[in-house]
């Protein structure tokens, strides 16, 4: 990197911490757990759907997909495509049950539906699932791309990563998250499309974009199908047509619709119907994100890229394809992604201990300060145990396809007891507690016992069969004295006309991206 790049990359950092800092202020800077944790519930569509994407988009897919781009192809771009789908669902039926119920973290609605059990163990499980998987990988990944790029050394860079994001999201919680995240993601598209601008000219030698997707088309077509055939090494991470329809959904679901660090930007949103807007805005930037984070990595392909590993290809194209006085601003966007998400999960991650476990279980009586604290210490503390873990990661080949596997063992069990708890007054505690604690034994004896099956059928296998043991044992519960059923009316689930129209026109756009890509 050049003066001007690195000028351009200190000058956005210090814009992040300056916006973080300042437009999450509060009268008297007196903040209570309301304000610290959920922005005091006044968050407009637009940053809520700004909010999800800088959460979710990090490394893992900049990096990670990219990476699972080179290796795989187009086909890896189903995550973002059928996330889109998923959007929808959960803004039109997830999200009205957890707004009328006045729900805040996931634990505490297993505690409404079912009871504490369930409650703490989850509670327990999602703060190590984000600690040693999620926060480790993105820490890692952008760390590898500062090493790529600055030559610096991997633990001076996840010190470095964790450290800027501390400078605004630990004091100021959701509302600097929130407030920075439109900036963010500002950065990660302009960027991420300057990336593949710049990557799919150099394939079409320099003749423009044009020339370089039909270089593309024609020499190495195979990594424009979206349908991975069985003869294809990699149909065990996309397995064929049952990569749309099977157990992608089942993580998706999970992922968007159970799980604390997305689903917190939507409660903090102003009201049901800006939360709404704002996961359909999220939809349609879902829809675009492959052509940042998957077009690249395939591009590296085409150009014979001399890496080791396919994760090496997005840090590749930054050092030796993007110019001197752009690479600062592609380079921001990167870290802008890998920060975002990192900040979004360590406020998640104390809000679920403090929310969840301490106030609960330590301290009945705390106050608002005491809250506040608290998240903040547990971040500290996440945050920590996040860069000690994080130089373990160096020996995992796909770094994208780690993730979504260790978080399918667990997503089958929970998917199942979030919607048999939604959508079936019958469902037990007994029977949703015996999902959870078997999620993770199904998950891993299918593995085991069939080691050959894709990981995505194995979380709809899994998912199934715990779904068989719920009803099994509600119906065989007999010592049940008297199941929390939650009285949801239908009429929360009604939708206005714009949020309708604009769903099938997402629906018309993925059924059209499949179609061409088949």
């Amino acid at each position: 990197m050049g003066s001007t790049d690195i000028i351009i990359f200190i000058a956005y950092g210090l814009v992040i911490i300056l916006v973080g800092n300042l437009l999450s202020r509060t009268k008297g800077m007196v903040r209570d757990s309301s304000d610290y944790f959920f922005a005091n519930k006044s968050l407009p569509w637009f940053l809520v759907g700004s909010s999800i994407i800088a959460a979710n988009i990090s490394a893992e897919q900049f990096i990670g997909m990219s990476g699972s781009g080179y290796a795989i192809g187009l086909g890896i771009a189903t995550y973002e495509w059928i996330a889109a789908l998923i959007l929808i669902v959960v803004a039109k039926f997830f999200l009205p049950v957890f707004v009328d119920k006045n729900i805040y973290t996931m634990p505490q609605f297993l505690a409404l539906r079912y009871d504490n059990r369930i409650k703490t163990i989850l509670a327990v499980f999602w703060l190590t699932l984000f600690i040693f998987v999620n926060l480790t990988s993105i820490l890692y990944l952008g760390a590898l791309t500062l090493k790529s790029v600055f030559n610096i050394q991997l633990i001076y860079g996840i010190i470095g990563l964790a450290v800027f994001s501390l400078l605004y999201t630990i004091l100021n919680g959701l509302k600097a998250i929130a407030s920075t995240d439109i900036i963010q993601v500002f950065f990660l598209l302009v960027g991420g499309f300057l990336t593949t601008w710049f990557a799919v000219d150099t394939v079409g030698g320099g003749a423009g974009i044009i020339d370089g997707f039909e270089t593309m088309f024609a020499e190495i077509p195979e990594k424009f199908h979206m349908i991975i055939k069985k003869s294809d090494p990699d149909f065990f991470y996309l397995p064929g047509i049952r990569a749309i329809f099977g157990g992608i959904w089942i993580a998706g679901i999970y992922y968007f619709g159970a799980n604390q660090y997305i689903i917190q930007k939507a409660f903090g949103a102003k009201s049901l119907n800006e939360a709404q807007k704002g996961m359909l805005f999220a939809g349609y930037l879902k829809l675009i994100l492959p052509f940042v984070v998957v077009i690249p990595g395939i591009a590296a392909f085409a150009l014979s890229t001399d890496i080791v590993k396919p994760d090496e290809s997005y840090p590749w194209l930054l050092e030796n394809i993007v110019p001197s006085g752009i690479k600062g601003l592609i380079f921001a966007a990167l870290i802008a992604a890998i920060v975002s998400s990192f900040s979004a999960i360590i406020n998640s991650a104390s809000t679920i201990f403090t929310m969840d476990l301490y106030k609960p279980w330590i301290n009945k009586n705390a106050s608002e300060r005491q809250l506040v604290t608290v998240g903040r210490i547990s971040g500290i503390a996440a945050m920590a145990l996040a860069v000690v873990v994080a130089p373990l990661l160096g020996g995992i080949d796909q770094a994208f396809q780690f993730i979504q596997e260790y978080t399918g063992m667990i997503s089958p069990g929970v998917t199942a007891i979030f919607v048999f708890g939604m959508f079936c007054k019958k469902t037990t505690a007994n029977a949703a507690l015996w999902g959870t604690i078997l999620s993770i034994p199904v998950s891993a004896a299918i593995k085991f016992l069939i080691p050959g099956i894709p990981f995505l059928d194995q979380m709809m296998l899994s998912f199934l069969i715990i779904s068989i043991l719920i009803v099994c044992i509600s119906l065989l519960d007999k010592k049940d004295d008297g199941i929390k059923s939650l009285n949801i009316s239908r009429k929360i689930f009604r939708t206005d006309k714009w949020f309708n129209l604009l769903s099938i026109i997402i629906i018309i756009i993925f059924s059209a991206i499949y179609i061409i890509f088949w």
